[in-house]
């Protein structure tokens, strides 16, 4: 019945014997080591992965993908499963391993020299493999099988999708990747280590399952039929490397163990076994998938509500007029306690009591009680709509002696007041601290006024445009330039080598822009943390602290009182000797 079954099988896919033979042979040329130009595609295939990782570039990667050199050896695999070929398995394993072993060795060559090593989304969606992956795996092994038995007819076009499915080289790059950023000298850390172990198990599910799925799919279409098993007898002795493959099994003591186990239940128990092993990462990560993508819907439910109750409650006045308008919204569970913060533009700030009214109609609208919702209101004041009727409709006063005409100097006194009290009642939104500004005239633009503010990122670009119209409002000067530069508060951390504490090039530049910023920023401030191991002279630490107060003393000028120099905590062995900068206000 079985027999009849596949016969069906293989008819209705149009594998005649001769197909099926062709087949064999095919997949047995596939796994030779001295094929040259098999090797070619490994490497090329490699080397476009691995750039095409670094660069995010799906296009490349998909690049790679079709070129599929693997695929070959993988499918010899299953073959050799389903008709028990021993011979052939050993060629297909020891390919499979030296392959996979020439595009890790070929990523980290390329990964190595590049100076920037980045986790780009593409590395990072191959680091964490769950069961869905081993799904799309079987089915690509399935349908991979299926393409490769069949005669080619026309167009082949399930091939290169198969290809692109299956994605059997970039998780090998990605393992190529993590070693290359393990093994980094200015790298510190282990997390190359661990991407190297999300690649190769992603690699090791498409390995397992593709070779489980083409074993079946062989065993469905009958290929090792008795014709074809003479045929291939005749050809392992004829080829040089399954004859050397053929001694050297005589030569082992477990050929005959394996033999006697080869039946059919034996060898799938063989391939079962890895990937039942493989399930329980990939339940894991199926897992924590499910609860991020959990939590990610409690985040946006959350957010949409908190959107909607303001919008209709809170955001315009009794009258219907525009009052606020949500800038920023993050929401953070911790300890069964939920956290709104909302950052709001609004022309009139809101009492404790609408506080208070807002977080007991949000906890009803979340189905949670008042106590274990913690609602925080950042506010950033804009002109209010009296003030903007103000300006547009300024009281006229009654007729006075005309005064005598502005002098150069009067007008600038004035100019600068005027800025200064439209800049007194702004309020950047946090964490951006104001330092000072700068007001500038000219022909092709009236006023341009240059604002420097303290903060580790930039101010959102909504924020700046309500800012900008806000300004140029208060200043009655639509055409005003507003222009908003942010001071970094961290600026880049100075590697040193163990025992020096000369300056490199790259340590003079930061050290400089950092001496220019306090030069043109006399209300800040820098601290200097340096960190070393314990096995470094401290003396060396003083060093190249003494050589960074140096510059900014000497050369820019900068107050001693304004440099304040400590040490930070002790590396661990192996971490690169650092000196951390920070500006602060007065």
């Amino acid at each position: 019945m079985a027999g009849h079954l596949r016969n069906w099988l293989a008819d209705h896919l149009e594998i005649s014997p001769r197909r099926k033979a062709e087949i064999y042979r095919s997949l047995l040329d596939s796994v030779s080591l001295a094929d040259i130009s098999y090797w070619l595609q490994v490497l090329f295939s490699a080397g476009i992965a691995t750039l095409g990782l670094v660069l995010d570039s799906p296009a490349v990667i998909i690049g790679a993908m079709l070129i599929s050199p693997l695929m070959g050896g993988i499918l010899a695999n299953g073959l050799a499963f389903a008709v028990g070929d021993l011979v052939l398995g050993a060629r297909a394993i020891v390919n499979l391993a030296v392959s996979c072993g020439v595009a890790i060795a070929f990523a980290v060559l390329i990964i190595a020299p590049i100076p920037f090593k980045e986790l780009t989304p593409e590395i990072a969606a191959r680091t964490q493999p769950n069961a869905l992956d081993l799904f799309i795996a079987l089915f690509s092994g399935a349908l991979g099988s299926i393409a490769t038995a069949k005669e080619p007819k026309g167009v082949v076009t399930s091939i290169p999708g198969v290809a692109i499915a299956v994605a059997l080289m970039p998780p090998l790059c990605v393992v190529g990747y993590g070693i290359g950023v393990a093994i980094s000298p200015d790298i510190v850390g282990t997390g190359g280590y661990q991407v190297a172990r999300g690649g190769g198990l992603l690699f090791l599910t498409n390995l397992a399952a593709i070779t489980l799925m083409s074993m079946l799919v062989f065993l469905a279409l009958n290929i090792g039929m008795p014709e074809v098993k003479s045929q291939v007898r005749e050809w392992h002795d004829q080829d040089p490397e399954s004859r050397w493959v053929q001694t050297l099994l005589t030569r082992l003591p477990v050929t005959d163990r394996l033999q006697k186990i080869g039946s059919l239940p034996s060898r799938l128990v063989v391939i079962l076994l890895p990937i039942l092993l493989l399930l329980i990462p990939l339940s894991q990560s199926f897992q924590r998938l499910q609860s991020e993508l959990a939590q990610k819907q409690e985040d946006n439910r959350v957010k949409r509500l908190t959107t909607t109750l303001w919008q209709q409650q809170f955001a315009n006045t009794s009258s219907g007029a525009p009052r606020s308008h949500i800038s920023q919204l993050n929401t953070a569970i911790t300890n069964n306690q939920l956290r709104v913060q909302l950052t709001v533009l609004t022309s009139k700030p809101y009492t404790l009591e609408d506080q208070q009214t807002f977080k007991e109609a949000l906890a009803r609208q979340l189905g949670r009680s008042a106590a274990s919702l913690d609602v925080q209101l950042i506010e950033i004041l804009t002109a209010s709509n009296e003030l903007l009727a103000q300006l547009s409709n300024p009281v006229v006063p009654e007729a006075a002696p005309e005064p005598p005409p502005l002098t150069v100097a009067q007008a600038q006194i004035n100019l600068l007041q005027t800025v200064d009290a439209a800049l007194g009642r702004i309020v950047l939104p946090t964490p951006a601290q104001p330092l000072r500004h700068e007001v500038s005239t000219s022909v092709v633009a009236p006023l341009t006024l240059k604002i420097f503010y303290l903060s580790d990122r930039d101010v959102s670009q909504d924020a700046q445009a309500l800012l900008r119209e806000n300004l140029r409002n208060r200043l009655e000067t639509p055409a005003a330039q507003v222009i908003l530069e942010r001071v970094p508060r961290f600026p880049r951390p100075l590697a040193f080598d163990f025992d020096l504490s000369t300056l490199t090039a790259t340590n003079q530049q930061i050290v400089n822009q950092v001496g220019r910023i306090l030069q043109q920023q006399p209300a800040l401030t820098v601290d200097l943390v340096s960190r070393a191991e314990n096995q470094e002279n401290p003396i060396i630490n003083d060093n190249r602290l003494n050589a960074i107060q140096t510059i900014l003393t000497q050369d820019w000028q900068v107050d001693e009182q304004r440099i304040n120099r400590r040490a930070g905590p002790v590396l661990e062995r192996g971490e690169r000797p650092s000196v951390f900068l920070k500006l602060n206000l007065k």
